[in-house]
């Protein structure tokens, strides 16, 4: 195919975005499809870009992969793989030192230091020379606009903030989760004043912006970094439409039992015990239920085995109609989304806590029953979705009574309120959420760069 010179014109006019994440595909982490939508939408706006992440071997060997979101890639967006080492999880035993093999509590603590050693992020550290190296490889090349970090892993930062200090790169600071806040109850991860604080103020200080998932936890920044606050901005997870669910607009059939289901990774945080307590309760007390499925998708913990304790729970409740179907590809979902009646959220507490799967699920139209803390951030983006059936706690009892009026609503909501809860999910599509940023920035990126076309005439 020949390339005209307007198209080679074009494309040295463009700028020139590096977005970094640890977790792009196919990893199958819960941020990998935030980290998939952003680059996508930074090419479909124009832009050159380079994906900065680990080699496919990383998420084959350690965490799972799902091969299919590869396909999914901007053909445009160039993808640069660097090695990844993770000795934690090496389960070859001819690659164990002496050390490890004898004494196994030695080797972890010798381990963090030497993890931590160039950056302060267990696991994660040793990382940041790779990344560094590669960063000024890339900037020498093609040289970089803007740099665009996804943590966690927080040593994706690491690119934005060398080519900043060195060239003036700017750089955006994409959160999706937090670096010193524990989501889960509010508390610290790291000591105030720590090396991680100290570094977070100092990235912090010079990024042109910093993106958080929700309010709650963008107002926590704030508070903590007022001088910052008025670069911190809410990018919630949204939905892709690509991905989403066909909207359910109609009842299901009355001749058949209801099927409930979840789609995601089941963490320890998950209240999974207390969900089967509450789903037994409910198929044998109420009628509506009566026969009823529950049928979990996904991942039982971060790892590519299935945790053993959450297949015993899910296992023990076999009886009462609850099964464990192992994950889905991306490219699939839909089709699983289509054997439900009414879709379980099933997550950790926190008022931090937002899982992106909030927002695939209100596009579905069906009833959602949130099994989480009613404090939960979840909480927030539900309120008014007209199918949202929240429990009051987590006692069995209360699961029980939000599962019966969700089976309620599945065989007797209307079309008018199933159509009212997808109107309420486009708000939630991920390209309006990425939108208002990505002009911005391209606003920016065209004064500054028409700033220094000036000064260098």
């Amino acid at each position: 195919m020949s390339v005209s010179t307007t198209d080679i014109a074009e494309r040295e006019t463009r700028p020139h975005v590096l977005y970094v994440a640890w977790g792009f595909p196919p990893s199958r982490g819960g941020g990998v499809f935030r980290a998939l939508a952003t680059p996508n939408a930074f090419a479909e706006a124009g832009y050159d870009v380079t994906v900065l992440t680990a080699e496919r071997e990383t998420f084959e060997r350690y965490t799972g992969a799902d091969a299919s979101l590869e396909a999914e890639v901007h053909p445009e967006v160039e993808v640069v793989r660097i090695p990844f080492a993770w000795p934690a999880l090496e389960t070859d035993l001819r690659k164990w030192s002496a050390l490890r093999m004898f004494a196994p509590d030695r080797w972890r603590d010798r381990q963090l230091k030497i993890d931590v050693s160039t950056f302060p992020e267990a696991g994660y550290g040793p990382w940041s020379k790779q990344l560094e190296a590669a960063a000024l490889a890339i900037h020498a090349r093609k040289p970089v606009d803007l740099v665009v970090g996804t943590a966690n892993p927080n040593v994706d930062f690491v690119p934005g903030d060398v080519l900043n200090r060195r060239f003036g790169v700017p750089y955006v600071m994409d959160y999706r989760d937090s670096w010193m806040l524990n989501t889960f109850d509010g508390g610290f991860l790291h000591p105030e004043g720590g090396r991680v604080d100290r570094l977070e103020r100092e990235l912090l200080s010079r990024a042109h912006e910093v993106w958080f998932v929700n309010s709650p936890i963008r107002d926590w920044h704030a508070e903590r970094h007022p001088e910052v606050a008025d670069r911190m901005l809410v990018v919630a997870n949204g939905y892709d439409p690509q991905y989403a669910p066909d909207p359910r607009l109609e009842a299901p059939d009355p001749s058949r039992p209801l099927t409930f289901g979840y789609i995601g990774t089941i963490s320890r945080m998950v209240p999974l015990e207390e969900f089967g307590q509450g789903w037994a309760r409910a198929v044998a007390e109420h009628p509506a239920l009566a026969g009823a499925q529950a049928e979990l998708w996904g991942h039982l913990g971060y790892f590519s085995i299935p945790s053993a304790a959450m297949l015993r729970q899910v296992e023990h409740h076999a009886k009462d109609g609850m099964s464990y179907h192992g994950p889905v590809p991306k490219t699939d979902i839909a089709k699983v989304y289509d054997r439900f009646d009414g879709l379980l959220l099933l997550m950790g507490g926190g008022r931090y806590i937002t899982s992106g799967k909030v927002f695939e699920y209100c596009a579905s139209g069906l009833p959602v029953v949130s099994v989480h803390d009613p404090e939960n951030g979840a909480s927030e983006v539900l309120r008014d979705y007209p199918l949202w059936f929240p429990v009051t706690d987590l006692s069995p009892e209360a699961i029980s009574a939000a599962l019966r009026s969700a089976a309620e609503a599945a065989r007797h909501a209307d079309s008018r309120t199933r159509e009212a809860c997808v109107a309420f999910a486009e708000r939630y599509r991920r390209d309006r959420q990425l939108q208002p940023r990505i002009e911005a920035l391209t606003g920016f990126l065209g004064t500054s760069r028409e700033d220094t076309t000036e000064v260098g005439a």
